[in-house]
């Protein structure tokens, strides 16, 4: 199993619509790994560790995000493994 590490900024209407709680959610459902937090511009900050199909599917939904966000863009960067061992909310 080959880790892969994605850096993720979600672009749009994405703060007080649940979205890191759903991130959350689907991260763990996936076996994703990282970390999810706001960033004082209104963007939603992602940084995710898990096999190459399953972070596929992940970005795939955050482009979505749940039902009240309203996802404008998503800017998807690799970087280097930080071996997280949950999936959490930072703030």
């Amino acid at each position: 199993m080959q880790l892969k590490h994605l850096n993720i900024t979600v672009i749009g209407h994405v703060q007080g619509v649940g979205f890191r709680n759903a991130t959350k959610h689907q991260a763990r459902y996936l076996g994703i790994k990282g970390f999810v937090k706001n960033t004082s511009n209104g963007n939603v900050y992602i940084e995710a560790e898990g096999e190459a199909l399953a972070l596929a599917e992940f970005v795939k939904w955050c482009r979505k995000g749940p039902s009240f966000a309203n996802v404008e863009s998503l800017n998807v960067e690799e970087g280097s493994l930080s071996h997280f061992t949950s999936f959490d909310t930072r703030y």
